[in-house]
């Protein structure tokens, strides 16, 4: 019963504030999503269909309410390659077995291994999503008009000083609707929305990819499925964990990536593109309000109405109210806090951060840069818990034995440290490791000590190993001949 007041109080505990938000979250789509739609390679209703369907759909049954999901960029350039090669149907046939996958990924709990993606990483996620974001709206700025520069600081302004006096209306509406007034009652050169591309003329309807059914279609399709997949659940786990932080709240992983599964199930069969969390449209969302899975419903129903009832007024909505939109969202993005932190966290976590901004910026392929961070993650963890190995040693009052004590982890990173500690020419006969205070991890520990051991053997020595912990013991018990005295 619990549950569902949890789920009720989702839809309706904040209904004004988030069906606004959710608004807002439709206008920051519409620019984006056509843009990301002619990196795929597709028409813009393709992208708008798939970005209606994915957010009404993942409202129901994503795990993460306030976050926006639609057709996104990371997923739009792994299937570029594939719409180029094969065309759109072999693109919507991709795109379902992309949502079987995820909704696999969802049951085998995968999404756990967004554990090993640390805060610099985040961070460094967060302020390149808030890069690229504006450069998309660089483009909106070259070869114009004074008329763009004006609008835009218009819709600025707009943005920034009316929630000062008003805030019953989110001020990104307000700057849609004014700038829109003003360019049709004062013609004067600028783009709009019609210029984007296409709009939908329809309602989206249940289609059924025109692809072979046969193995040599799943062998084209299945290595772009498991790229959308993997990409866009990364980036709808590291959007759901940006919205944790940003509320305060916890969020069911598990679910949001079964959820994702399904809307992008469904979003093969009315003919759009693979979609997933879209970061700077959630944090829009958030910014003004949305909290529930209202919000993201609204996003994508809202966006509908727009395409369809509404659309000659909305090809009237001048492109610069989109582009100031736009703007405030990457300013609101990017932790400006972390510029202060570079001076004063340590030189690895700087390092993690900026090089996974550099990545994603530079390849515009979140993943890359994720996995770049989280490899240097990685590494620098392994290096500084490797240089905490200590062993040290004493030798008897007759000379006759020496006791090693280790004092650390031994692992792949850690165990040639180990094994240089000790002496093979030592004129002791007994040699004694005290392993009380260490902890053997892996297959690479285990076979440094096993090594070590024969080879002090090998000189005529007794080796005694001492204070092995229990899972030590039983890792070395297992592996190799070696017994623990203790």
């Amino acid at each position: 019963m619990s549950a569902f007041v949890r789920y009720r109080q989702e839809w309706f505990g904040n209904i004004t504030r988030d069906t606004l938000a959710g608004m807002v979250g439709t206008f920051a789509l519409i620019p984006e999503v056509i843009a990301f739609s002619f990196v795929a390679g597709v028409d813009p209703a393709v992208g708008l269909y798939a970005s209606f369907v994915i957010s009404v759909v993942i409202a129901l049954t994503g795990g993460r309410p306030g976050m926006i999901s639609g057709a996104a960029g990371s997923v739009a350039l792994v299937a570029a390659a594939l719409v180029r090669g094969h065309g759109v149907q072999y693109l919507l046939a991709a795109t379902l077995l992309c949502g079987l996958l995820q909704v696999v990924f969802g049951m085998l709990r995968l999404h756990v291994l967004m554990r090993y993606v640390s805060r610099p990483v985040r961070t460094g996620f967060v302020n390149a999503l808030a890069i690229l974001i504006f450069s998309a709206q660089v483009p909106h700025m070259l070869h114009v008009t004074w008329h763009s520069y004006a609008m835009i600081a218009l819709g600025l302004a707009i943005i920034y000083t009316v929630p000062r006096v008003f805030t019953a209306i989110p001020s990104p509406l307000i700057c849609i609707v004014v700038l829109t007034v003003v360019s049709v009652l004062h013609p004067m050169p600028l783009h709009t929305v019609a210029d984007l591309g296409r709009l939908p003329d329809s309602l989206p309807h249940l289609v059924w990819p025109d692809v072979p059914f046969s193995l040599d279609t799943l062998e084209v399709i299945a290595p772009y499925a498991l790229a959308m997949a993997s990409v866009g659940m990364l980036e709808s786990m590291m959007t759901a964990r940006v919205v944790d932080d940003m509320t305060e709240t916890h969020s069911s992983k598990r679910q949001e990536c079964v959820g994702l599964g399904v809307a992008n199930i469904a979003v093969g069969l009315f003919g759009g593109i693979a979609g997933c969390g879209m970061i700077g449209q959630t944090v829009g969302n958030l910014r003004y309000g949305g909290r529930g899975r209202l919000s993201t419903f609204v996003a994508g129903a809202f966006l509908l109405l727009l395409m369809v009832l509404l659309r000659p007024w909305v090809a009237q909505v001048p492109v610069t109210a989109l582009v100031a939109i736009m703007i405030m969202v990457s300013a609101s993005t990017f932790s400006w806090s972390s510029l202060r932190d570079l001076a004063h966290h340590p030189r690895t976590t700087s390092v993690i951060m900026l090089a996974t901004v550099a990545v994603v910026v530079g390849t515009h392929d979140l993943a890359a840069g994720v996995a770049v961070g989280v490899l240097l993650n990685g590494l620098f963890f392994a290096f500084q818990v490797s240089s905490m190995l200590s062993v040290t040693s004493t030798l008897s009052a007759d000379g006759g034995s020496r006791t090693y004590r280790v004092d650390g982890q031994v692992f792949f990173a850690s165990s040639d440290s180990f094994t240089d500690a000790f002496d093979l020419h030592d004129t002791a006969r007994t040699i004694t490791i005290d392993l009380t205070q260490a902890h053997l991890w892996d297959m690479t520990a285990i076979g440094a000590l096993e090594e070590l051991v024969g080879r002090l053997e090998a000189q005529g020595k007794q080796v005694q190993l001492t204070g092995l912990n229990h899972a030590s013991s039983s890792l070395l018990e297992r592996h190799t001949a070696l017994q623990s005295q203790g």
